[in-house]
């Protein structure tokens, strides 16, 4: 029987491979903290100015009703699934291939996003320093981040999380440090104001400005879920995912207020809606004109931190994809792993070739840059509609499974604020100009809700496709293998047990 248990054991990811820290570092770099803080949150200074701090604490407040949903399901149900697993269980399993399908498709652009920025980042800071650098050399650096991540994901999920661990320490250290220094900078000018609505910017007087910051700024904490699709490669698993996505979505918003605050009161409040991601007003601008060489520090923590979400976030497109292939909803040979170092290979090569095509069809056919803003825009488009399914997930599975285990406050009513919360952030993302503050989107930005339409119409089609001729694999989205094997390990412990008490075994 234990020998059988351990060929189930083998057949699959690499059981208890890592552990918390790995796991935590997983979300932690999947939100990319030190490019949220320098590019991401100052969007939203345009409307709270100098009250972005105030924003700032509303997202993190909003983004933890999800991250409570995620949890608790991450804690149910642990698979390499993740959240097309959850919305199976929670809603139907045809929701569940639906989500699936998109998750695994914006996971996978979101690699080729980051290698893009890591490039035209690197690119332009060089040509700043020294003229005969082309600014227009960008790909080698994207390229260059393409192989690591390659690498890193085929040696294993110990290799990949232990190097995202290191990265994420790393960047998080700098601009905690340096957030230390401007608040000491500040002196006198340390002011809890900031965290009221008496700074925003011009235009949007009050909390309509803080509210249409936080909604920018709720974008930042996109990622905090990716540890989950580790489950099955964890040890005890239940326990640690749930652990990991609140604490990941909690440290990291909290990382956010303090280096928003920090900024905020050094810079001046009142001048804070001029803040943006390049130029003077900015972190590497502000780092180069008041701390000397320190500026080269904030500058890698940007770059460590794009290489440290492409890793995080090919570890989820890639084990999402192996939890699809393996039931055969999506083609079997994304579910090979690596005979020693039990990682998706093959997907991890189809997760570099759609990197790299991304990179250098989108680069060279618009501009990075452009590249870059189409990207995010239908990854953001999909992950937060992602994030509203959930939630009705969460809720669906815990009134399916009876009063016993419904728990009203975390399951009911943290759900409907998770969603209350991530509806404008849908609609900011999407462009719909339903708030004064949202700006349509131009050509060719505006393809991303095109391309987002086409991409689940092809999956409304396989969907409705597999259910005529194969329906027993959409069935299969709701599955939760490693509940299976420890089905098994327990049975392999009762019989040696028996075996034991009847001599056949040393005690």
């Amino acid at each position: 029987m234990a020998e059988k248990t351990a060929a189930g054991a083998a057949a699959g990811l690499r059981r208890d491979a890592v552990g918390l820290r790995e796991v935590l570092f997983q979300s932690v770099t999947a939100m990319a903290p030190a490019a949220a803080v320098a590019a991401s949150i100052p969007s939203g200074a345009a409307f709270a100015g100098g009250s972005l701090p105030l924003a700032v604490v509303i997202a993190l407040v909003a983004c933890l009703f999800t991250a409570s949903c995620v949890a608790e399901l991450a804690r149910e149900l642990p698979a390499a699934g993740s959240v097309a697993t959850y919305a199976a269980r929670g809603l139907h399993p045809a929701v569940g291939f639906l989500v699936g399908w998109g998750y695994v498709f914006v996971e996978a652009l979101i690699p080729p996003l980051l290698l893009l920025q890591l490039g035209f980042t690197a690119a332009g800071t060089l040509h700043d320093e020294w003229a005969s650098w082309p600014a227009d050399l960008w790909w080698p650096w994207s390229l260059a981040g393409a192989a690591v991540i390659a690498v890193t994901g085929s040696l294993g999920v110990r290799a990949s999380a232990r190097f995202g661990t290191a990265l994420g320490v790393f960047e998080i250290a700098v601009f905690l440090v340096f957030a230390i220094l401007l608040i000491g900078k500040a002196g006198a000018h340390n002011t809890l104001s900031v965290f009221g609505t008496s700074h925003t910017a011009e235009g949007y007087r009050g909390i309509s400005g803080v509210f249409a910051g936080s909604v920018y700024t709720v974008l930042a904490f996109a990622g905090f879920e990716a540890a989950a699709p580790l489950a099955e490669e964890t040890r005890d698993p239940r326990r640690t995912m749930h652990r990991a996505v609140l604490g990941a979505a909690l440290g990291i918003g909290l990382f956010y207020v303090v280096t928003t605050y920090a900024m905020t009161v050094y810079f001046g409040p009142d001048r804070f809606a001029g803040f943006g991601a390049a130029g003077d007003a900015s972190w590497e601008g502000v780092a180069r004109a008041s701390f000397g060489l320190f500026w080269v520090l904030v500058f890698l923590a940007v770059v460590n931190s794009t290489i440290a979400n492409a890793n995080a976030c090919a570890n989820v497109s890639t084990r999402t994809a192996f939890a699809l292939a393996r039931i055969r909803v999506l083609p079997r040979v994304l579910a090979t792993l690596h005979p020693r170092y039990r990682s998706p290979v093959v997907g991890i090569a189809v997760q570099t070739v759609v990197a790299v095509g991304a990179v250098l069809g989108l680069g060279f056919g618009y501009d990075p840059v452009t590249a870059f803003l189409l990207l995010a825009t239908v990854i953001v488009t999909v992950v937060v509609g992602v994030y509203i399914v959930v939630n009705l997930a969460c809720a669906g599975y815990f009134l399916r499974r009876g009063r016993e285990s419904l728990r009203p406050v975390r399951h009911l009513l943290l759900p409907l604020l998770g969603i209350v919360a991530f509806v404008p952030a849908l609609l900011t993302a999407a462009g719909l100009p339903v708030f004064d503050f949202v700006t349509k989107l131009t050509a060719p930005v505006s393809y991303a809700g095109p391309v987002v339409g086409v991409w689940m119409a092809t999956g409304v089609v396989v969907l409705l496709v597999l259910i005529r001729r194969h329906p027993e694999r959409i069935a299969e989205t709701a599955r939760v293998h490693l509940e299976e094997l420890e089905e098994l390990e327990q049975g392999d412990d009762r019989a040696d047990a028996v075996d034991r008490r009847n001599g056949d075994l040393p005690r």
